[in-house]
């Protein structure tokens, strides 16, 4: 039979709870993002966080791991697992320092596979991963919630690009990025597949931009943008700027 879980006392969860928003904040890091990396459901941490149930010792470990430091101790590192600082050479060796500036949320624009003219707008967070020592990055507020993906960012010396990898099961997802930016801006192309009709998946290629959330403007806007919308004008503007401005060529 399996043992009960270890809740932690309720003033220890309240500090860890404390520090766990403090850690947050500090890495512009979304609660879901954390959740994905420490393995656990997204329902726990907010209930925890909220003070509605205790933190447990596992979920508390786990925690810990994800985010690089001690919660039932301040903030000290957490020795019994050091913290490695560079990516798999796979995915370009960089550390985690030299790539921090990629770290953020992007308002990122696609054309839309269902409308013609329409702009297909989510959100994509990237963030360090500890727990396998490389940038992450997650899609959000995508209206097909279901298809928003999550993966890995590599970052080679040299290229110069920037990748978005997606591999779940074999079957991958690239999307090539040119160097932000003086305002942080990436542009690039997507590799994807598209549904066709009925259970037929076809290739597909896309101008894409991810634009930092900060500077994406008033009319913020996700989800299927059309003509007439607020955010319409922009949105094509800044992905007409894949192909006027030499960020991305489609032959044929």
């Amino acid at each position: 039979m399996q043992e009960p879980e270890t809740e932690l006392p309720e003033g220890q969860s309240r500090a860890i709870a404390q520090a766990v928003r403090e850690a947050l904040a500090r890495r512009r890091m979304s609660r879901q993002t954390l959740a994905d990396l420490a393995r656990i459901s997204i329902s726990t941490l907010e209930k925890a966080l909220a003070g509605r149930r205790p933190f447990t010792l596992a979920t508390t470990i786990r925690l810990e791991e994800a985010l690089g430091q001690r919660l039932r101790n301040g903030t000290e590192p957490v020795s019994a697992a050091p913290e490695t600082r560079h990516a798999p050479s796979e995915l370009g060796s960089y550390s985690r320092e030299s790539a921090a500036w990629l770290e953020g949320r992007y308002l990122t624009l696609r054309p839309s596979f269902g409308m013609a003219d329409a702009v297909f707008a989510y959100r994509t967070e990237i963030a360090w991963d500890a727990a396998s020592a490389r940038l992450a990055f997650r899609e959000a507020e995508r209206s097909d919630a279901p298809f928003a993906q999550t993966g890995s960012v590599a970052v080679p010396n040299q290229s110069g690009m920037i990748y978005l990898v997606t591999n779940w099961q074999g079957q991958c997802r690239l999307a090539v990025l040119c160097r932000p930016t003086i305002h942080g801006e990436m542009f690039g192309l997507l590799t994807t597949l598209h549904a066709g009709r009925g259970t037929q998946l076809t290739p597909a290629a896309a101008p894409l931009a991810l634009i930092p959330e900060a500077s994406a403007g008033p009319e913020l806007s996700y989800g299927r943008v059309t003509s007439g919308m607020p955010a319409y004008a922009d949105y094509r503007r800044q992905l007409g700027r894949v192909f006027e401005e030499g960020y991305g060529v489609l032959f044929g």
